[in-house]
């Protein structure tokens, strides 16, 4: 290199604390780190093959493959590849620096993680290219992006620097140098490489060879996994592929593994996993389900999978495509249309047949998944009806998940609504005051606490012909049992007081130990879709809450005898309403005001 245009640069703030849980964490397991690098090539080579679906150009030779080149003599590894290489820019940025603050939730997951379970964290953060220090006291990169002229050396001792230089490369693509510490001997061996190869990559289809006395031999059998027969492949075979695909390291909940014939032919291996990912799928809702023609892979931006099933991994092979389909072709193509339809009704099935039985594995999915599944009721009008026996809730009445179906079958006599209630925790849920009337007349209610659950029973709106109702706009359905006391001439005094602040005042029969709450109206949205479009800065005309009196308790009784008194009823009205704020998990509108108020009432019922 030519130290005149040579360039230093400091790793990003993490990749220091990064390298070092890295190589001291998992160094007795070292071997991942040829996982890793070998994995990275074939993704390089893969996208390099879609990129040539719009620029044939960019096609990598009908040859590719990954090199591994172990040299005794010089305690070097080359591993190179065929792929869509990196440019200056792309060395920086993906080799210095981490996007997102990872190294915290990667030192917390390796906290938590069995021993034999660490090793696939590092692909599951997208940090695998860092194992090469595990081995490696200096790594050089040297890379062509596809489609220039240019190649750099990136280059790193590990030690918070990397370097940046000017280099040649005849092809497009990527290689590595590993200098291997004087303790990783056994690395430099070819037959040690190639078990490594066996063990971890056997199933990538790219061809992987390791030199071995100056010839390259093949070290991958490269067979197509999920074209096998389900009766040569075990178990193991199947969580190692489901491990590389995902970077995770549980074992999947279900694989669904057939072969298509007839007027489509394809294959199809799909995973359930049985973990959620450490980094949040909310984040990218689109499916990463690959599409492969002929055992050639095309993307894994296909939508084979809709959003609402995006945990759902693996790989559709079809022979019915060419295999320079356009991106324009996957989005209009009828086959693929097709392909997806089966793909849904499968994965349906598969989750239908699980939750009759496996009721346990089904509820672990449900905590793991089940905030995704909803999306599918609120944007897929054509499966929302049979998704819908598929959702789970936490129930006022019954322990554990229950259904849909059981709750509807559980219904009283005369009780035509299906009830729920939504907010932010479930234990809040269980004891809130909207369940008081509720409960005495011995309705359950359905409990939830995702955020899609305020918005998607308006789009399901009923089931087995009951209509779903959120209790906060069901104030009509419950009526109290017997006469009430007459507080008309204080609900008018409180409206008064609090003006423009609630569109109304009522008394209400639903409570029964609790002296207000708020209720929405039945024509708009329910309180907690008030409360995440107020979050969200998104209430353009945000809905005046109702405030609801119970004419039986003693503290409204006590008010309704001092109703001319405008001064008591002016703090009494902005009191009740922020205590109905605060049952709701709400800040009362002024805290200041309402600790002042309250300090006063505390002070003035102690002095009597």
């Amino acid at each position: 290199m030519n130290d005149t245009i040579l360039e230093q640069h400091d790793f990003g703030a993490e990749v220091g604390r990064l390298l070092d849980l890295v190589v001291h964490s998992l160094y007795s397991e070292r071997e991942i780190f040829l996982r890793e690098l070998v994995a990275n090539a074939a993704d390089a080579v893969d996208r390099r093959r879609f990129e040539a679906l719009t620029d044939p150009n960019l096609a990598p030779p009908s040859e590719a493959k990954i090199r591994i080149v172990p040299d005794k003599a010089a305690r070097q590894i080359l591993i190179s590849d065929d792929g869509i290489g990196m440019s200056r820019q792309e060395l920086i940025d993906n080799l210095g620096t981490i996007a997102r603050s990872g190294t915290r939730m990667f030192g917390e997951a390796l906290a938590s993680a069995k021993p034999e379970d660490r090793p696939s964290l590092i692909g599951q953060f997208g940090v695998g290219f860092y194992s090469a220090f595990m081995v490696a006291d200096r790594v050089e990169v040297t890379s062509r992006k596809a489609g220039s002229e240019e190649a750099f050396t990136w280059a790193s001792e590990g030690a918070g620097k990397f370097t940046l230089a000017p280099a040649t490369r005849e092809t497009y693509g990527t290689d590595i140098v590993l200098h291997m510490k004087s303790d990783a001997d056994e690395y430099l061996e070819p037959m040690r490489l190639e078990t490594v190869i066996r063990k971890w990559a056997d199933h990538i289809t790219l061809p992987i060879t390791v030199a071995r006395d100056g010839k390259d031999e093949p070290a991958n059998e490269g067979t197509a996994l999920w074209r096998k027969s389900k009766s040569d492949i075990t178990e193991q075979n199947y969580a190692e592929f489901y491990r590389h695909l995902g970077h995770g390291w549980d074992s999947p909940w279900a694989t669904l593994h057939w072969k298509a014939e007839g007027t489509l032919e394809y294959f199809c291996l799909l995973f359930i996993p049985s973990m959620k990912p450490f980094m949040p799928m909310e984040e990218d809702r689109e499916s990463k389900v690959r599409l492969h023609v002929r055992r050639m892979f095309i993307t894994d931006k296909g939508e084979m999978l809709p959003h609402w099933l995006r945990f759902v991994q693996g790989v559709v092979d079809t022979e019915d495509l060419p295999l320079n389909v356009s991106r324009e072709m996957l989005q209009s193509t009828p086959i693929l249309a097709r392909i997806r339809k089966a793909l849904v009704s499968r994965v349906l099935g598969e989750l239908k047949n699980r939750a009759k039985d496996d009721a346990a594995g089904y509820a672990t999915f449900w905590e793991n998944f089940g905030a995704i599944l909803k999306e599918g009721i609120w944007e897929d009008s054509e499966h929302r009806t049979e998704l819908a026996p598929l959702l789970r809730f936490h129930s006022s009445t019954q322990e554990g998940w229950t259904s849909l179906p059981d709750y509807v079958e559980r219904m009283p006599e005369g009780q035509e609504t299906i009830y729920y209630l939504s907010g932010d925790n479930v234990d809040a849920l269980k004891s809130s005051p909207q369940l008081e009337g509720f409960k005495a007349k011995g309705y359950e209610v359905l409990l939830m606490a995702d955020s899609i659950d305020a918005f998607w029973p308006e789009r399901l709106d009923t089931f087995m012909d009951k209509k779903l109702r959120s209790v906060t706009q069901s104030t009509g359905d419950i009526s109290a049992d017997g006469d009430q006391p007459d507080i008309s001439q204080l609900l008018a005094a409180l409206k008064e007081a609090l003006g423009d602040a609630v569109s109304d005042v009522r008394a209400t029969g639903r409570l029964t130990d609790s002296a207000v709450i708020l209720a929405a109206d039945d024509k708009g949205p329910d309180l907690q879709m008030q409360k995440l479009l107020r979050r969200a800065g998104r209430a353009m005309m945000p809905s005046k809450p109702i405030l609801e009196l119970n004419p039986t308790h003693k503290l409204i009784g006590a008010l309704s005898a001092k109703q001319d008194d405008k001064a008591l009823m002016a703090d009494a009205a902005a009191t009740l309403l922020d205590l109905a704020r605060v049952q709701e998990g709400e800040l009362p509108a002024d805290s200041t005001a309402f600790a002042r108020r309250m300090t006063s009432l505390l002070a003035g019922s102690l002095a009597g």
